[in-house]
């Protein structure tokens, strides 16, 4: 569903029915008279319509976690706050970028148009940026050939599986954070997608090494074995990304949660 749409088109009715009523029908209504339904229920909610839309084009935008990819960062059912202004102004709906910014550095929690279904918002940590060379081998990852540090943090239990996971540390850009890796799990990335840029792409037993081409991005879930991420479906081009994550506003199975992330 296209909400943006959705609330465009909503905002231009009503707008129709503010202006019509505003410019023309009051006038011609008794001073006395009361107001038709269609301006009660239409034109009056057009103020509020455009305050929301503006927000939610401009500034920050909602989003709910649906899936457990970016375990332990992110649970699922957690309600997070995105900053659409992070990596430029776009103009709604259409998506074009028309004031630049800043770009997405290493580390960042994005949310972007899938692109495999530009219709389904999807949410994953940037681990390679234009020009990277990111190998993801047995593992472990690498940026440009240095392998990242990795910490060990004790054993992350994952409350839908019932199910206990290695956790680590990772440093990647200026923030470390923590990942999720399987041990027994296989190192080769399973059922990859035929996507363009793909032969920018090596895939062998260890797992995958990938040239970022411009004006795409790397990025991949912290629970490392349990996303379908740019490994699988290849690279994110620019003009896909929604904004940047940074804060979770609620939870309804855990509010100690509000507040928390970055």
């Amino acid at each position: 569903m296209n909400f943006a749409l959705i609330l465009f088109i909503l905002l231009v009715i009503s707008a129709a029915l503010w202006l019509a009523d505003r410019f023309y029908f009051r006038k011609r209504r008794a001073s006395d008279a009361r107001e038709p339904v269609w301006v009660e229920y239409g034109a009056s909610f057009f103020p509020v319509i455009l305050i929301v839309f503006l927000l939610r084009s401009f500034l920050v935008e909602p989003f709910k976690i649906p899936s457990g990819s970016m375990l332990p960062t992110l649970l699922v059912g957690d309600f997070i706050a995105v900053n659409k202004f992070a990596y430029g102004i776009r103009l709604p709906v259409i998506n074009k970028k028309i004031i630049e910014i800043g770009a997405p550095q290493r580390g960042d929690v994005v949310v972007f148009r899938y692109p495999p279904d530009p219709s389904l918002d999807y949410i994953k940590r940037v681990v390679g940026v234009p020009g990277d060379r990111v190998a993801w081998q047995n593992k472990r990852l690498a940026i440009n050939g240095v392998p990242l540090e990795l910490r060990r943090d004790g054993d992350y239990f994952d409350a839908e599986r019932l199910f206990y996971t290695p956790r680590y540390e990772e440093k990647l850009g200026a923030e470390p954070h923590m990942l999720l890796i399987e041990e027994d799990a296989p190192a080769y990335v399973p059922h990859v997608m035929q996507y363009p840029l793909r032969e920018k792409c090596n895939y062998n037993a260890a797992g995958v090494i990938c040239e970022v081409p411009a004006g795409h991005y790397f990025v991949m879930g912290d629970n490392r074995d349990n996303s379908q991420d740019s490994r699988v479906w290849g690279f994110v081009p620019d003009e896909n990304l929604v904004g940047r994550a940074f804060y979770i506003w609620f939870n309804f199975r855990d509010l100690k949660r509000i507040g928390g992330f970055r």
